[in-house]
């Protein structure tokens, strides 16, 4: 099988939202294939399908007037930060061709990065359990996942946090958690990472996990000239 990607660079949030939509309507209807697109977002704050305004901690004017965003989105999970050295990822994926199984998709997501952190770092990972989801490094949340299915299709998904400013997190109760916290990789290995290595690494892994070949979007014109389109 084949999933064609998609890196995008620094996308605003809304943008990339309404791109994943319409690629969502497009996979459902088998114009396109499976796609994964990888972006990077400016400061934004997003609210899930069972979120609560009250997991942010700043007033909602202060955020805005510092040029963060706030999205309420039909994702799974609570209130959740995007922002700069995040890798971000949306895959927009038919589970008509992976069995069906949404809680097998996530768990996919989930050793992505496990295997990741484990063969590239040396850095033991694991899923959340129970009502934690994401992955763990000890008590320290490194990828937070939410997703949303429609029609057997996929869209939102997870974030990476590479060399992301922890800090920004202190503006909200991470997917409404106020007893763990976050962590990046960055703080684990005391030092900035190549931010595309990794975002080419993710690739790698994703490639290997879901057993897929993956292709760049730019060898089909047409499709990598719609995305263009949509994001500029």
């Amino acid at each position: 099988m084949k999933i064609q990607v998609a890196k995008l660079g620094r996308v605003e949030y809304g943008k990339a939202l309404a791109l994943q939509e319409k690629l969502l309507s497009m996979r459902q209807e088998d114009k396109i294939g499976d796609i994964l697109l990888l972006v990077e977002h400016p400061p934004v704050i997003t609210v899930g399908i069972r979120g609560e305004h009250s997991n942010i901690l700043l007033p909602v004017e202060e955020l805005k007037s510092s040029g963060v965003e706030l999205f309420d989105v039909h994702r799974g999970g609570d209130v959740t930060y995007h922002g700069p050295g995040q890798i971000v990822g949306y895959p927009i994926m038919n589970l008509s061709g992976y069995g069906k199984d949404i809680k097998d998709y996530v768990s996919k997501i989930e050793d992505i990065f496990i295997n990741l952190l484990k063969n590239d770092y040396g850095i033991t990972a694991h899923q959340g359990e129970k009502k934690y989801t994401g992955v763990w490094v000890g008590d320290n949340k490194i990828t937070a996942i939410g997703i949303q299915v429609k029609r057997w299709v996929t869209m939102h998904g997870f974030a990476f946090n590479v060399n992301t400013d922890l800090n920004h997190f202190t503006w909200i109760n991470p997917c409404g958690i106020t007893d763990k916290s976050v962590t990046s990789l960055q703080k684990l290995l005391g030092h900035e990472e190549d931010y595309d290595k990794l975002v080419d690494r993710v690739i790698y892994y994703f490639s290997e996990v879901f057993g897929v070949d993956m292709q760049d979007v730019s060898s089909d014109t047409e499709l990598s000239s719609f995305i263009q389109e949509n994001i500029l």
